[in-house]
């Protein structure tokens, strides 16, 4: 074992910040559901790492070299449950990191940042203004180019009046409806859910079943009268 690998064992990576998870309900919701919905549509993927304000070290040695993106997405790595997460060790930086901007985190999201995850490597990242008092308009997207800068992406706006980004990476589509950020997959023509959503939807699509079942057993119970007359 080399110096410098004893001297790498003895430092210590926090797995806090000490900076809240989240200022208010309108940064907590849309962090809850875009790490669940993501999750959840990862889910059959092993190798697909999907974490929300999970401190990300980038420098051996500096534990001061650290940054807690609201939402990041990994490919290529184990899904597994971490305490914190080291780009030397799992081999890679995000492909993907959203931000939900807020009054104290405008000015770093907008502008210190983009520099960072350009650096890192990050392929695409979106920033979210849930009150759409600091982002104009509200959903804000960028894609490292063939140079690896950052390069503003092309918004489209819905006939609906839905601002929408593609993420070639996820596979998805990032909708702004009535300032409301929602994961859109293009190949099902469906929202993406959380867990609790789709929990709700798989419970009422059961209940119609059985309705649906009892539906016709009346009506086969009425066709079976009839012929007995």
């Amino acid at each position: 074992m080399t110096l410098a690998s004893l001297i790498q064992e003895d430092i210590d990576y926090p797995d806090t910040d000490g900076e809240p998870m989240a200022e208010s309900d309108f940064q907590r919701k849309p962090l809850t559901y875009l790490v669940e919905a993501l999750d959840l549509h990862f889910q059959t993927q092993p190798e697909v790492y999907v974490s929300g304000n999970l401190l990300i070290y980038y420098q051996p040695g500096n534990p001061k070299a650290s940054v807690a993106p609201d939402v990041f997405i990994v490919f290529g790595v184990p899904k597994r449950l971490r305490r914190i997460y080291q780009t030397w060790v799992e081999g890679k930086a995000p492909q993907v990191i959203i931000e939900i901007t807020s009054h104290t985190t405008k000015t770093k999201d907008d502008k210190d940042k983009p520099l960072l995850y350009q650096r890192l490597g990050v392929a695409e990242y979106f920033q979210y203004d849930p009150t759409g008092d600091y982002l104009r308009p509200a959903l804000r997207g960028r894609r490292l180019n063939e140079l690896q800068q950052y390069q503003e992406m092309s918004i489209e706006t819905l006939t609906n009046g839905t601002l929408s980004l593609t993420s070639p990476l996820l596979g998805l589509d990032l909708h702004l409806h009535q300032g409301q950020l929602r994961l859109f997959n293009p190949l099902n023509g469906d929202y993406l859910l959380t867990y609790a959503e789709s929990e709700s939807a798989r419970r009422t699509a059961e209940a119609q079943v059985q309705e649906d079942q009892a539906k016709i057993k009346q009506l086969e119970a009425e066709l079976a009268r009839f012929r007995q007359r």
